[in-house]
C-alpha cells in the first residue's frame, strides 16, 4: 500500500474523500454508464451546480468539461480569436499559451517578466488590437501569482471588446475572482481540486460564446467537435459532445459537495496559514529559500523553493518518509522545489513536511 503524501504540484494528493467516493463510483458502476443516459446527465448538473456554489459564478457564466487545461489554450485561441492575442509570460506554461496561438497562425504579442518573478502591472500596456488578454493568475512552473486585485486591472486597460482570459489551473477555488472583471477562467482537476488527472474546467461567459458566433459568421473556422457552439449546445442539456471523462466528472461534483460543506472562505483561510509556515520556514532555512522574492507575488499554491541540495536527492530523503515534493521545473529541474499546498493537504500534514525538511536539511 502506498501511504506516500504528495505535495507534487500535479496530479497531486487526492482529496481525503476521494477514496470513499471512488468505491462508491465503482458499486454503482459509473465508469460503464452512457454519457447520453439520464444518470450521466444528474452527474453533470451536480458537478456544475456545485461549481457555481464554490467559485460564487454568476449565471451568465457556462461551465465546460474538456480533456484538460491545456486544451482550452486551443480552443480559446480557435473561438475567440481571428488576428491577436496579448499574453503575460513569466513562465513555462503562460509561455506555451502565447506559442499556441503562434502556431495557430495569430499574430500574438507578449509582454514578459523573468522567469519567477511578478508583474509590475501599471507598466504594462495592452495593444488596442488584442482580441484576446491571456493572464496568468499562478504560473504552475514557477511559482509566481498575480493577485486578483491586480487582474481586476485590465478590464480598464484593454480595449471593451477584448476579452479577459484568466489561467487559474493550479490555484482555483483559492482565489476570489470577480467574475465580473474576466470573461473566462479554466483550471485542471488534479491540482487543487484534488482528483486523478483528464478532466478541464473551462469556465466562461457570455462575450465569449459571442465572439466564436461572429467569428463563425465571418465563415472562419473555429474548430469542429469542440467549438464553443458545439460544446455550449450539449452543455445547455448538461451533456459532452463525445464520450467524457464520466468519472472524474462525478468524483468532482463529489468533492465540490465536500470542499461547500466545509466552505470556500475556510479553505481560503487554511491555504494562507499553511503558505505562512511553509515562506516561514524557507525564510530561515539554510538550505532552501523563496525562489519568488516579492512577497506579493508569492503562490499560496504552488510554492518554489530554490535549493543548494539537488530536488532529487530530497526527494529520496523523503520517500524514507513517506513524502513527496515536485522538483523544478525544466532547466530548474535539480535547482528548484515546487510544493503543493492544495485543499487536500492538511496543515498537519504541511506542519510534518515543514519538520522534515527541516531537520533533515536546516
Amino acid at each position: 500500500m502506498n501511504n506516500k503524501i504528495y505535495f507534487t504540484p500535479g496530479p497531486s494528493e487526492l482529496y481525503p474523500t476521494v477514496p470513499q467516493h471512488m468505491q462508491t463510483a465503482l458499486q454503482q458502476k459509473i465508469g460503464s454508464i452512457s454519457h447520453r443516459s439520464k444518470q450521466f446527465q444528474e452527474i453533470y448538473a451536480h458537478a456544475v451546480s456545485g461549481l457555481r456554489q464554490l467559485l460564487q459564478l454568476p449565471d451568465n457564466y457556462e461551465v465546460l468539461f474538456l480533456a484538460s487545461a491545456t486544451e482550452v489554450w486551443e480552443r480559446a485561441i480557435q473561438n475567440n480569436v481571428e488576428h491577436e492575442s496579448f499574453h503575460l509570460v513569466n513562465g513555462s506554461f503562460s509561455e506555451r499559451f502565447y506559442e499556441t496561438a503562434q502556431e495557430l497562425g495569430r499574430a500574438a504579442q507578449k509582454y514578459e517578466a523573468p522567469f519567477g518573478q511578478g508583474f509590475d502591472v501599471n507598466d504594462i500596456e495592452v495593444p488596442e488590437t488584442a482580441e484576446l488578454v491571456a493572464l496568468i493568475q499562478n504560473e504552475t512552473s514557477s511559482g509566481a501569482s498575480l493577485p486578483v486585485s491586480e487582474i481586476n486591472k485590465f478590464r480598464e486597460k484593454a480595449s471593451p471588446d477584448a476579452l479577459i482570459y484568466v489561467d487559474a489551473v493550479s490555484s482555483l477555488p483559492y482565489p476570489a475572482f470577480d467574475f465580473g472583471k474576466v470573461d473566462s477562467v479554466y483550471v485542471s482537476v488534479q491540482k487543487c481540486f484534488g482528483l486523478p488527472a483528464g478532466l478541464g474546467v473551462w469556465l466562461l461567459n457570455e462575450r465569449c460564446v459571442a465572439k466564436a458566433e461572429a467569428l463563425l459568421g465571418k465563415g472562419l473556422s473555429i474548430g469542429s467537435y469542440h467549438s464553443l457552439p458545439s460544446l455550449l449546445s450539449k452543455a445547455k442539456v448538461n451533456q459532452t459532445v463525445e464520450t467524457p471523462n464520466v468519472l472524474d466528472i462525478y468524483l468532482l461534483g463529489q468533492v465540490v459537495e465536500d470542499m461547500n460543506r466545509k466552505g470556500a472562505e475556510t479553505i481560503r483561510q487554511e491555504a494562507d496559514e499553511k503558505a505562512a509556515a511553509i515562506y516561514a520556514f524557507l525564510e530561515r532555512s539554510k538550505t532552501f529559500s523563496p525562489a519568488v522574492e516579492s512577497p506579493e507575488h508569492r503562490s499560496r499554491t504552488t510554492i518554489v523553493a530554490n535549493t543548494t541540495v539537488p530536488a532529487s536527492e530530497i526527494n529520496k530523503w523523503l520517500a524514507e518518509f513517506n513524502m513527496a515534493v515536485g522538483s523544478g521545473y525544466g532547466k530548474h529541474k535539480e535547482g528548484q522545489i515546487r510544493i503543493a499546498n492544495f485543499p487536500a493537504h492538511s496543515p498537519e500534514q504541511v506542519n510534518k513536511l515543514v519538520q522534515k525538511l527541516e531537520e533533515l536539511f536546516g
